[in-house]
């Protein structure tokens, strides 16, 4: 039964690499790129946040290294991008989705990773973070695109809601598929219904000014 759910969740991270790299790749077909930036974006994003999570976890070489296969995933993920891309009306919004479906992947795996490393469940939830999120930040940023940490709607919340969830899941005693499945279903819900709905959660409004002179009195 362990061999089985480890299985499972071998197959979760390959489909979280698929769904990023693609992701990334459609964001390269929006700014046009040749093949090598669609195959450099679909890395980025498919690898990224699981490097930043080895690198402070001290999971060394990080996956990718000891596991190539995750990068010649990425490669014929950004290859087929780059010849279907053409064919999808509103990559934008796909991109959203995939992003999504990537983003509540890896707040699962990211945080059974951070479990079994360091046993911690507060260390759990922010490697689940940090590996949901981390990919779509960079891609953002080479694609100088609006970055979803500074979209108003839910992002990052999502990815803290299915790690939490699935650690919560694991400390109650449910078997590891159903903490991930939970885990995964509450992280893309939330991003799922920021994307369609709008959800947002509450913004900073600061105060109108004071006029200084009116501060030096008081």
């Amino acid at each position: 039964m362990a061999n089985e759910e480890s299985d499972v969740l071998t197959l979760l991270n390959y489909a979280g690499v698929v769904v990023f790299a693609a992701a990334g790749a459609l964001a390269a077909s929006r700014k046009q790129l040749d093949i090598i930036g669609f195959l450099f974006f679909a890395a980025m994003t498919g690898i990224g946040g699981g490097t930043l999570r080895d690198l402070i976890l001290g999971r060394l070489p990080v996956f990718w290294v000891k596991e190539p296969a995750y990068i010649l995933v990425c490669v014929a993920t950004g290859t087929l991008v780059f010849f279907t891309a053409h064919l999808v009306e509103f990559r934008y919004r796909l991109l959203l989705w995939l992003d999504a479906v990537g983003l509540a992947v890896y707040s699962v795996m990211g945080a059974q990773i951070g479990i079994e490393a360091t046993g911690s469940p507060i260390i759990a939830i922010v490697t689940g973070m940090l590996t949901a999120t981390c990919g779509g930040v960079l891609r953002d940023i080479l694609a100088d695109e609006p970055s979803v940490l500074l979209r108003p709607e839910i992002y990052i919340s999502a990815a803290l809601g299915g790690a939490g969830a699935f650690v919560l899941g694991q400390a109650i005693g449910l078997p590891l598929f159903f903490s991930a499945m939970v885990g995964f279903v509450v992280a893309f819900a939330l991003r799922g219904g920021a994307i369609h709905y709008g959800w947002t959660i509450r913004r900073y409004r600061p105060r109108p000014g004071r006029d200084p002179d009116d501060a030096l009195r008081k």
